[in-house]
């Protein structure tokens, strides 16, 4: 886990969040969450900072969440976890600083979920995003379900959220999940682009229009709080774990 961290650096008055988790391609460890909430934190607070890109080291965005981490032992438990993740979800969705998603490689799971997250999602054109949660025995989360359908419309989530479906960046771009396509390898490249454009532009009606277009987004993450909770619990999540770490199918019961 100490290899797990979130690099820090600011370009003029942008500040770039890299993920970087090499042994799990950049999935959102509890560390990995805690320095993007720590990193968000401090930024809402600097008043250099107007604009914030979250991007992902050495060719991929994110790959989820790290599963060999989600060892939950009750639904009280499960609940904590996701109270604490929801914490790094609000930060996202209503601190007064746009937020740009730099996508190269996969978005899965959790990663899509924090790219979703953001304002805008600049994606290389071989970028792919998946849901996938099911396949180990878990619901979406990290907010995914309250801003996938608010993006694609609820047809289109529950395609993907449902089916596992693997949208590329063209296609993303085509339903509204994708803001912005950039050539491979230009993801971070655009996206500086379009975030020092936001950091030019007046800070407060950013700010407050974060916060409309979040309303609903508390009610989302108290369901999802009890629902994940509780999965957590199950048998099908303990053999969905069990399964991925063991690199085979899984065998669910219901």
């Amino acid at each position: 886990m100490s290899e797990a961290r979130v690099r820090e650096e600011k370009v003029g008055n942008v500040l770039v969040l890299t993920i970087d988790y090499p042994q799990r391609k950049n999935a959102i460890a509890p560390a990995v969450r805690a320095a993007l909430e720590d990193a968000l934190e401090r930024a809402q607070a600097d008043r250099e900072v107007r604009a914030i890109v979250v991007t992902g080291a050495a060719g991929t965005f994110c790959a989820g969440g790290d599963i060999s981490a989600m060892d939950v032992g009750d639904a009280l438990a499960g609940r904590e976890r996701m109270r604490r993740t929801h914490r790094l979800v609000r930060l996202m969705a209503r601190g007064g600083k746009p937020l740009i998603a730099a996508v190269e490689g996969w978005a899965a799971g959790a990663g899509m979920a924090v790219a979703c997250a953001c304002d805008t999602i600049v994606a290389a054109e071989d970028a792919r995003f998946v849901a996938g949660f099911h396949k180990i025995g878990l619901m979406s989360d990290m907010g995914l379900p309250y801003f996938l359908p608010r993006r694609v419309g609820v047809g289109r989530a529950r395609r993907i959220l449902f089916y596992h479906e693997v949208v590329n960046a063209p296609e993303g771009e085509r339903i509204g999940l994708v803001d912005f396509v950039a050539p491979p390898g230009k993801a971070l490249e655009v996206a500086m682009e379009k975030a020092h454009f936001l950091a030019a532009e007046a800070s407060g009606p950013i700010e407050l229009t974060k916060k409309i277009l979040s309303e609903g987004l508390d009610e989302a993450l108290a369901d999802e709080q009890t629902f994940q909770g509780l999965l957590f619990t199950t048998a099908d999540f303990q053999e969905g774990r069990a399964a991925f770490l063991e690199k085979r199918k899984p065998k669910f019961g219901g």
